[in-house]
């Protein structure tokens, strides 16, 4: 059957007793929508209320809430269980709570998500074997790291690993620290074949998207992906961490403290260039017109975020996603080609030697070798 969370958005009234009893009538009638009421997780900070249910449609869940106490999901959406226990660390009421008669479970369901890799220095290094290998081990290193900060890791590829922290502060901590351990092994000088990269956002497990967490880990992706700087924290991290800190300041030339404005612009730059990269004749003005800046403004904004023009940004996006589907070989590169918005292979291939120093066909060959070895 399967597995839901769904949210409520509570009033300044509510409390944590209350979200607890709630839990308790669910429990006592869900047999009879054929329910079963895992856990619950509630934030009186943001007074927010996520229940984790097993259910056989969001329409029975509903019934079951309403018939329970009335008060009717904001959102609702389908979940694994795996993964809510990796993000969130629990997906049955903790053991202690049990023993009280209400299971009283103050816990928010807020996390700080990092999304966190050793990439190659330079374009060209993708394919060099003793890059790549070097890359695995430092990952090896980050994986034993976060531990020591409390964090979860949630999923691990060859390109990064994403992470879950309870605490702001840890997160943060364990950004520096992961800092500290690469410059102690590659240097602070430039030119080096790897390149630490650390994106840092917070949020709640059902938001605006349809995915678990979906929201935050976009973000924490893009600030991995395209702005300049190593460690690189949205506005809310940024505040958060310093009101937990006695409002000490992030200042360190390698760590992107974003303010709520350039979040903003981000947020909204990602998700249209997401939505119509695949467009040939998408260019600068089409994120004006969407931004609802001038031409001269989103130039600045574009290369003070990403340290690349407008147009560089989008052929540079273009080509990273050509990449992500060629390395799954389910696309030709004719198909890639196109799908990424060149509508010209020829082009294609050429603005893709340029940058990885390599033809597609040799990229698919390499990755085919990588996944045969």
């Amino acid at each position: 059957m399967p597995i839901y969370m769904d949210r409520h958005d509570v009033s300044a009234k509510v409390t944590a007793e209350i979200v607890a009893d709630l839990h308790q009538k669910d429990l006592k009638i869900q047999h009879r929508f054929n329910c079963k009421g895992l856990t619950y997780w509630f934030d009186d900070k943001r007074k927010t209320a996520f229940c984790l249910i097993e259910a056989p449609n969001k329409a029975a869940l509903k019934k079951m809430h309403d018939h329970a106490h009335g008060e009717v999901p904001n959102r609702i959406i389908e979940v694994d269980n795996a993964v809510v226990e990796s993000f969130l660390g629990r997906i049955e009421d903790p053991e202690k709570s049990q023993k009280a008669e209400v299971n009283i479970i103050n816990d928010p369901a807020f996390r700080t998500v990092m999304v966190v890799g050793i990439t190659p220095g330079s374009p060209e290094l993708i394919l060099d074997k003793n890059v790549n290998s070097n890359i695995a081990e430092q990952h090896n290193i980050i994986s034993s790291t976060i531990s020591s900060f409390n964090g979860r890791l949630v999923k691990r590829n060859q390109d990064y690993l994403l992470i879950s922290f309870i605490s702001v502060t840890k997160a943060f901590e364990c950004a520096l620290k992961l800092q500290s351990l690469f410059q102690k092994r590659f240097g602070r000088k430039p030119g080096s074949p790897f390149k630490l990269k650390v994106g840092l956002d917070a949020g709640l497990p059902v938001e605006d998207k349809n995915g678990f967490f979906e929201d935050t880990i976009e973000t924490a992706f893009s600030y991995f992906k395209v702005v300049k700087g190593t460690v690189v924290l949205s506005a809310e991290v940024k505040e958060l961490y310093e009101s937990e800190n006695l409002n000490v300041s992030i200042r360190s030339g390698s760590v992107v403290a974003l303010n709520r404005s350039d979040d903003k612009f981000l947020k909204e730059l990602m998700n249209f260039t997401g939505k119509n990269f695949s467009n040939p004749s998408l260019n600068t003005n089409d994120f004006c017109q969407y931004l609802g800046s001038s031409k001269s403004k989103c130039y600045r904004k574009i290369v003070a975020l990403t340290g690349k023009s407008p147009n560089s940004f989008i052929k540079n996006y273009r080509l990273n996603k050509s990449l992500e589907l060629l390395k799954t070989r389910d696309w030709n590169i004719s198909e890639v080609a196109f799908e990424t918005g060149f509508n010209s292979l020829a082009y294609f291939s050429k603005c893709f030697q340029d940058t990885f120093r390599i033809l597609p066909s040799q990229y698919i060959k390499f990755t085919n070798q990588s996944y045969s070895g």
